[in-house]
C-alpha cells in the first residue's frame, strides 16, 4: 500500500508531516503562516505599533523559527496597512560571518578566546550592520526621495552608510557614492580642500601662462611651493581620515572594512563633523554604538519606520558554537542587558535553546539587576500539550486537504497551537487515520510524550509509513489499528530517549 493512496483516500495532497524545519516548510510558509499560532503568541508578538522585547526559550523543533517567521508575515503585513507608521525589521540569525571576522580582527587562537572577548557593542555592531546595509538595499530598489531628510540626517545616513554597509552584491565604494549623489549632499564643487588645491594650481599654471618668464628652469621649482601649499589642507585631511579608518577598522571588529575605502567616504565629511560624530573606535565601548543607533532610528523615522524589530534564532548552529550550551551562553548573555533591550523604539524578539534557561536560573543578584529579565516577556519554555499537538496535526492535515472547503481552509506548522470556530469543524482530521481503539484520551496523551512539532511530524510521518507497510494496494485499511500504533509509538519513543541523552540523531 502507496503512502500516496492512503493519504489520498483521506482527501489529503502530498505529504503533510514529510518537513522538519519551518524554514524550508512550503506548506507552512504558504498555507500556514498566517493561520493559527502558537497559544503563547500574543505575549510573544506584541503590538507592532509599540515594538517590546521578549525572551523564548524552546527545545530544538519546538516552534522558534517559525515564530520567527510568522513575525515577520505579521510585520509585512501590518507595514502594508500602515505605511506611514512602519516597523523595521532587522533578522539577527547568522553569527556565522560576525564571529569569523572577530576572530581574524583579534588574532584569536580559538572560539573560547572570542567568546571571552564578545562583548555588547559586538552584538550591536552587528546588527546596525545587518539594519543599514538592509536600508541602502530598499533605498535602491524603491528609488526613495532621499531629500526629504534634513541635512544631518542625510549626514548621518551617509555615515552610518560609511561604517556599516556591508553589501556584497556590489562594491562598497559604488554604493556609497551612488546614495551621496541621491541624497545631494556635499556635491563634489563644494568640497573645500579640494576648492583651495586646485584654485591654488589653477592661480599658478595661469600666472606661468600670463608671464612667459616664469617659464625658466630655475623659477619653475619655486612655483612648485605654492602649488603644495594649496594641497596641503587636502593632505592634511587625507591623514585624518586615514587614522580614523583605522581606528574604525580596528573598533568594528565584527565586520570586514576596507580602510582604504573609508578612508575615501570619510574625506566628504567636514574635519567639525567627524571630530563631534560618535565612532566606533577601540577606545569606545557601548554608549558610542546606542548614539549611532539613535542616528538610524532618526532616519527611519522620516522615511515612515516608527520603530524596529529585531529577531534573534539559531543560536546554537554558528559553526564555532558547535551546539555547546556554555558557548551559548557567552554568546547571548552580553545581550541581555537591560538598557540596551528597553531601549525605545525598539523590540528584540530573542528565541533560544532551552539549554541557556539552566543557566538563567543560576545567575547571581548582580546579573538579574544588570538583565531584568522580569521586563522581557519571557516564555519558559515554549511548550506544547497533547490536545494542542493534536489539533496542530489536524491543522496540517486540511492545509494539504486535496478540495479545501469554504471554511474549513486552515493550517498550521510548527507554531499553529490551538484551532478555534468553524475552521475546526470540516476537512481531514488527525482523529479519522487512526481506530476508535485507540481512544481521545491515549491519542492525546502520546502526542503530548512527543512535546514538539518536530517529533510529532517525525512520529506521524513513521506511523502512516508503517502502516502502510503492513498493508497491500488490493487489500488497503484506511485506519491505523492499535498495534501499529503501540508498536511505532514505543520505537519512537525509545529513539527520543536516546536523542535526550546524546545518543541518536532525533
Amino acid at each position: 500500500m502507496k503512502t500516496e493512496q492512503f493519504l489520498r483516500h483521506h482527501g489529503i495532497k502530498g505529504n503533510p508531516f514529510s518537513e522538519e524545519d519551518a524554514q524550508t516548510d512550503t506548506i507552512f510558509k504558504r498555507r500556514c503562516l498566517d493561520t493559527i499560532h502558537h497559544p503563547a503568541w500574543n505575549k510573544f508578538f506584541g503590538s507592532p505599533a509599540d515594538p517590546s522585547t521578549a525572551l523564548v526559550f524552546g527545545e530544538k523543533g519546538s516552534g522558534k523559527t517559525a515564530l520567527r517567521l510568522q513575525a515577520t508575515s505579521e510585520i509585512e503585513a501590518y507595514n502594508r496597512a500602515n505605511p506611514a507608521e512602519r516597523v523595521f525589521v532587522i533578522s539577527y540569525d547568522d553569527f556565522n560571518p560576525y564571529l569569523d571576522h572577530y576572530r581574524q580582527a583579534i588574532r584569536a587562537g580559538d572560539t573560547n578566546e572570542v567568546l571571552k572577548r564578545w562583548q555588547l557593542q559586538d552584538h550591536m555592531d552587528a546588527i546596525l550592520s545587518l539594519g543599514v546595509t538592509q536600508l541602502v538595499d530598499l533605498l535602491s530598489a524603491e528609488k526613495v526621495d532621499l531629500t526629504t531628510l534634513s541635512l544631518d540626517q542625510r549626514r548621518d545616513l551617509l555615515l552610518l552608510a560609511a561604517l556599516y554597509d556591508a553589501s556584497t552584491g556590489e562594491p562598497i565604494e559604488k554604493r556609497w557614492s551612488r546614495l551621496r549623489r541621491r541624497s545631494g549632499f556635499r556635491p563634489l564643487w563644494s568640497r573645500r580642500d579640494l576648492q583651495i588645491g586646485f584654485g591654488t594650481t589653477l592661480i599658478v599654471l595661469l600666472l606661468i601662462y600670463l608671464f612667459p618668464t616664469l617659464r625658466e628652469w630655475r623659477l619653475l621649482p619655486w612655483l612648485l611651493v605654492p602649488m603644495l601649499a594649496g594641497w596641503l589642507y587636502w593632505g592634511w585631511r587625507l591623514l585624518r581620515a586615514e587614522r580614523y579608518a583605522r581606528d574604525i577598522r580596528k573598533g568594528l571588529k565584527v565586520l570586514s572594512r576596507d580602510p582604504s575605502a573609508l578612508r575615501w567616504e570619510l574625506l566628504w565629511f567636514k574635519p567639525s563633523e567627524l571630530g563631534g560624530q560618535p565612532l566606533p573606535t577601540p577606545a569606545r565601548r557601548a554608549e558610542e554604538r546606542y548614539e549611532l543607533l539613535r542616528k538610524f532610528q532618526g532616519v527611519l523615522s522620516t522615511l515612515g519606520y516608527a520603530g524596529i524589530i529585531v529577531l534573534i534564532d539559531r543560536v546554537d548552529e554558528p559553526q564555532q558554537i558547535e551546539g555547546d550550551p556554555r558557548k551559548m551562553r557567552a554568546l547571548i548573555w552580553p545581550l541581555l542587558d537591560n538598557k540596551f533591550l528597553r531601549h525605545p523604539g525598539i523590540g528584540v524578539k530573542l528565541l533560544l535553546p532551552i539549554e541557556l534557561a539552566y543557566y538563567l536560573e543560576k545567575e547571581d543578584k548582580e546579573f538579574y539587576d544588570r538583565a531584568r529579565p522580569d521586563k522581557l516577556n519571557m516564555i519558559k519554555p515554549l511548550r506544547w500539550t497533547g490536545p494542542s499537538l493534536y489539533d496542530l496535526a489536524s491543522d496540517r492535515l486540511r492545509a494539504c486537504q486535496a478540495t479545501p472547503s469554504a471554511n474549513g481552509e486552515a493550517g498550521g506548522a510548527e507554531v499553529a497551537g490551538e484551532a478555534t470556530g468553524d475552521a475546526v469543524a470540516s476537512g481531514p482530521r488527525l482523529r479519522d487515520m487512526v481506530e476508535e481503539t485507540v481512544s481521545d484520551d491515549s491519542l492525546k496523551d502520546a502526542l503530548g510524550n512527543l512535546r514538539t512539532p518536530r517529533h510529532l511530524f517525525k512520529f506521524l510521518h513513521r506511523l502512516i509509513e508503517e502502516h502502510c507497510h503492513r498493508h497491500t494496494e488490493d487489500r488497503p485499511k484506511w485506519e491505523v489499528d492499535a498495534d501499529t500504533f503501540r508498536t511505532t509509538f514505543s520505537a519512537y519513543m525509545r529513539d527520543l530517549d536516546a536523542f535526550d541523552r546524546g545518543y541518536g540523531h532525533g
